[in-house]
């Protein structure tokens, strides 16, 4: 097949497929009904220039003609022969016997699960939360009754983090296997749409569908879940892994024989982390971010993006990405930005306060939101210890819950006052969609002061690139500190620890940053371990 890149179409345009068509005929010269099959490869919106936004298409073309002569002749840039992509199941050398463990059933464990169970290794899953139903109703719970279930809330439980997010696709890694990704996503339910679109998303309501589909058919395979279980050792003889103890949520403890353990623990089961590293897991310090999070009217972002055609019927919730370098070189940038969105507090350990973003997949919210974020050296740590990132991390959270009176409500600034260095006492136009609630306070007292400073530079230079982000009336809540593991866990070429069979990966394990990237480690851990022949 073809691949014709960069075929714009106004946004009025009459019928996408048949317009498609025409233009791809006509930079093909050829008659328009050469052209067989037609599929659109990406999709994205270029409103750089405001008073003429349009759509831009990278497509895929079949049709009657000889593709590498037509390449030949055309010498276009834009168009190239490409290869429709197809995920190969790895040989599967395995010879134990043993079943695999999967602890997390986050994207990284779901998609190493279901690697395995389509090679026929039945494995199982460990799952300290509850399934996405039951989880759901238990943040209900702690947002409406303050009542925080520590071991199955927005951090924890079926779907991992990512269920209760955005369920934004964007990734930036090069990976072949993203493909692999969005396919998983789609046959479990996701929107065709984000398999072509710039800035695929699923949304939290979706998602859970999603998530349900692919328990199912790892289920159907002979793979088996334990929800609301807990890892809490390994069982280790001569560097090799030799099972697992695992405790359920009445206390009871059981081993299981196994010699493969996926670690896909996410960034936040501490406790996990701690026991690991008491085990003599070898980690390092990572760097991660801090911030808040930043909510605007989304009408107001729609208007700075998209100018005159702000209420256009094919023009979805605007978004934004920014980035910027202020004084003293570290740099600031937002994410996983919400169109259309809520911020929530996402606390998974008791008195602690830490905020997330998330929409649904209309993404018709009042609010838009995103985290803004500066980056954490190791050197800001206090101390050499391999978890001091993760324990600042801890900190931060205790001392917001107290700052936001104790009871789960997330302390609150508006734009204006935080570069003021002044307390606020009130919201303006952006209502806070916390449902815990905020508390007005200067966030500048919670936040390392060199966090705060760059990102009172960064607000200010934001806003020269976005009219508005730094408007009076914009509301920061935080705060925002889980955006990325404060830990790796050290392995080799072979996904591996020093510990023979264990594969830590995604988020928890610091090699990944997002849904896409986490899924995409997950599955290199499950070939990893249909390559392990032993």
């Amino acid at each position: 097949m073809l691949r014709i890149n960069e075929i714009k179409l106004p946004l009025d345009y009459e019928d996408e497929q048949n317009d498609l068509k025409t233009r791809a005929a006509k930079i093909l010269k050829i008659k328009k009904d050469g052209i067989k099959t037609l599929e659109i490869y990406k999709k994205s919106v270029d409103c750089r220039k405001k008073d003429d936004i349009k759509f831009i298409f990278s497509v895929d073309v079949t049709g009657d003609f000889d593709e590498k002569s037509l390449v030949e002749r055309l010498n276009n840039p834009k168009v190239f022969i490409a290869e429709k992509y197809l995920y190969q199941m790895p040989e599967n050398r395995r010879n134990s016997a043993l079943r695999p463990v999967v602890i997390g059933f986050g994207p990284a464990g779901m998609f190493a699960s279901l690697i395995m169970a389509r090679a026929g290794l039945k494995p199982l899953i460990i799952e300290r939360g509850q399934t996405v139903d039951e989880r759901s109703e238990s943040v209900k719970t702690f947002w409406s009754e303050r009542k925080l279930n520590v071991n199955s809330n927005i951090q924890f439980g079926e779907g991992g983090a990512g269920a209760f997010s955005d369920g934004k696709l964007t990734t930036g890694i090069k990976d072949s296997r993203v493909r692999k990704v969005f396919q998983e996503l789609c046959r479990g339910g996701a929107p065709e749409e984000i398999m072509y679109s710039a800035l695929p998303h699923i949304g939290t309501d979706k998602l859970k569908i999603v998530v349900k589909n692919m328990r199912r058919e790892i289920i159907s395979l002979g793979g088996e879940f334990r929800f609301e279980t807990t890892l809490t050792d390994l069982i280790i003889y001569n560097d090799c892994i030799q099972g697992v103890t695992l405790t359920d949520k009445n206390g009871g403890t059981q081993d299981f024989e196994t010699d493969t353990v996926i670690l896909a623990i996410g960034h936040s089961a501490r406790d996990t982390v701690e026991m690991l590293f008491n085990k003599g897991v070898p980690m390092m310090q990572k760097p991660f971010s801090v911030g808040a999070r930043i909510e605007h009217k989304q009408e107001m972002i729609n208007a700075s993006q998209y100018g005159k055609f702000a209420n256009h019927p094919r023009l979805k919730a605007a978004s934004y990405k920014l980035a910027c370098h202020p004084r003293g070189g570290r740099g600031a940038y937002t994410f996983c930005m919400c169109p259309g969105g809520t911020v929530v507090c996402a606390s998974s350990e008791e008195n602690t306060v830490v905020t997330n973003g998330m929409s649904e997949y209309a993404r018709d919210g009042e609010n838009a939101n995103s985290a803004i974020l500066v980056g954490v050296n190791p050197e800001d740590f206090n101390g050499s210890h391999p978890l001091a990132g993760m324990y600042m991390q801890r900190e931060i959270e205790k001392s917001a819950f107290a700052m936001g009176g104790g009871d789960y409500s997330a302390p609150a600034q508006l734009v204006k006052d935080f570069l003021l260095d002044t307390p606020s006492v009130s919201c303006k136009d952006v209502k806070p969609s916390c449902p815990t609630g905020v508390k007005y306070t200067n966030l500048r007292e919670l936040l390392p002061e060199k966090v705060s400073s760059v990102m009172c530079d960064a607000l200010v230079k934001m806003d020269n690139m976005l009219s508005g982000f730094a408007c009076d009336g914009a509301l920061l809540t935080g705060p925002e500190t889980r955006s990325s593991a404060p830990v790796r866990i050290i392995r080799d070429e072979f996904m591996q620890t020093k510990f023979r069979g264990l594969y830590p990966c995604g988020e928890g394990a610091g090699y990944a940053g997002g849904i896409v990237s986490a899924a995409v480690d997950g599955i290199k851990a499950a070939e990893a371990v249909l390559g392990d022949e032993r």
